[in-house]
């Protein structure tokens, strides 16, 4: 299969991943087995991502340093992972020079880096989504709970690594949480803080890829956010994903494309913001079908490592459609039909303060067929012993005839790093596996 604008016989492509965390390295692990490419650079990468590709120790919001190695290595796509680059506008530079980007625009970026420009957009074209307020001021923010009624979803408007969120079981912690967010916990992106309505039902994640015209769906997962087993703890990032979800059926599928996805697309192409890039829809099923929680411009994470090893086929011609153009005129993306699973091992302290620096112990030898141990907060010491350097540092993935298989082969692996200081997960996938969340 031929991407648009690729001729059959050309040279083959140079590519720049620009990222450093788990979704980068699963990313790249499927680009690199792409016969469309010759050189992938990743930028500024981890020593998992370095098997893999070329590492370049460019920061990721380094616009100017990540433009002059797109053009060093005469990039042909440049692929863009986290939502911090788009924020900077790397995305509007790489356009400036007619370099193909895989990522949005700041512009259309907003779409996640300001959950208020996202609910007002959502008011806009009539997507279903939660009743919600915006304020600047603790008083007023305090005030308008008054007539609200518990649990309270309390968000910090701007992008806060998937920490931002508070859902208050009642009045005094939703308060706090307002102050937490105006009295800077998040920097910048809590000068303004987001109050919705508590929506109940199950959370998934859908993806779509978009040209600016057109939108292809490209996968669901449906990940954990809370810290520890049974759904207890903070909010997080994510500590792990299951793809399909049994619970995001094809109707439901359809419901949420036609509600959501299309209109968001023909929406911001209408403001002047056309998208191109991967749109990803956090969807809540309710009784009166899928509503929308939130919009992120890249792949989620850990949702990503799921999808990219559930992919059968080559995911480079959808990249550059999406870049370029012309994603109509592919072939719908092709699934496994196995199920997959990603346990996220994470450092102690995560995601209030995770402590840093503690050795990692891989399993020695081959892992077995069908799974994968994705970087995401590592990094080597001047011995050579693999560090923690983050707050998520590794992703377990494994695919499976069942999703309880795949949880099984996942956790064997698991079993098998000695690493004292971190801590993960036992219950990824509850939700598809049992009716209730362990205790």
């Amino acid at each position: 299969m031929t991407p648009p604008g690729l001729v059959a016989n050309r040279s083959p492509m140079n590519i720049l991943l620009v990222g450093s965390g788990g979704r980068e390295h699963a990313l790249a692990w499927k680009i690199a087995q792409s016969p469309l490419v010759g050189r992938l650079v990743c930028a500024p990468g981890n020593p998992g991502l370095a098997q893999v590709a070329e590492v370049r120790p460019v920061s990721a919001t380094d616009v100017d340093g990540q433009v002059a190695l797109a053009r060093e290595i005469g990039a042909d796509l440049v692929v863009v992972g986290p939502e911090s680059a788009l924020e900077a506008g790397l995305a509007d530079a790489l356009a400036a020079l007619d370099i193909p980007c895989f990522g949005a625009s700041a512009r259309a970026a907003r779409i996640e880096t300001s959950k208020a420009f996202m609910k007002a957009f959502a008011s806009r074209h009539d997507l279903p989504t939660a009743a919600f307020g915006v304020f600047e001021d603790a008083g007023a923010a305090k005030a308008y709970l008054a007539d609200q009624p518990a649990p309270y979803v309390i968000k910090a408007d701007g992008l806060a690594a998937g920490k931002g969120v508070v859902i208050a079981a009642d009045r005094p912690e939703a308060e706090a949480a307002i102050d937490a967010c105006l009295d800077g916990r998040f920097g910048a992106a809590g000068a303004r803080v987001v109050i919705e309505d508590f929506m109940a039902g199950e959370e998934i994640s859908l993806f779509a890829l978009s040209d600016g015209e057109t939108a292809v769906l490209f996968g669901a997962a449906q990940d954990h956010k809370r810290a520890f087993d049974g759904d207890q703890g903070p909010n997080t990032g994510g500590m792990g994903a299951y793809a399909p979800p049994p619970a995001l059926t094809a109707e439901l599928e359809s419901a949420a494309r036609a509600r959501l996805i299309d209109p968001a697309v023909r929406g911001l192409a209408a403001e002047d913001s056309p998208y191109r890039g991967v749109l990803y829809a956090g969807l809540m099923l309710t009784p009166g079908g899928p509503r929308l929680v939130e919009f992120n411009a890249r792949f989620g994470d850990p949702e990503c490592q799921v999808l990219m090893m559930r992919l059968n086929g080559d995911i480079v011609p959808y990249l550059l459609a999406a870049a370029r153009g012309g994603l109509a005129a592919l072939p719908a993306p092709a699934w496994r039909d196995d199920a997959v699973i990603c346990v996220v091992l994470a450092a102690t302290g995560y995601p209030e303060a995770p402590r840093t620096g503690s050795v990692i112990g891989l399993p020695k030898g081959d892992l077995p067929e069908g799974v994968e141990i994705f970087h995401a907060g590592t990094a080597r010491r001047a011995d050579g012993a693999l560090i923690a350097a983050g707050g998520r540092v590794l992703n377990v993935c494994a695919r499976g005839r069942t999703l309880g298989e795949a949880r099984d082969r996942a956790y064997a692996v698991v079993d098998r790093i000695a690493w004292p200081e971190g801590f993960h997960r036992r219950d990824i996938g509850w939700r598809a596996l049992t009716t209730a969340p362990p205790t």
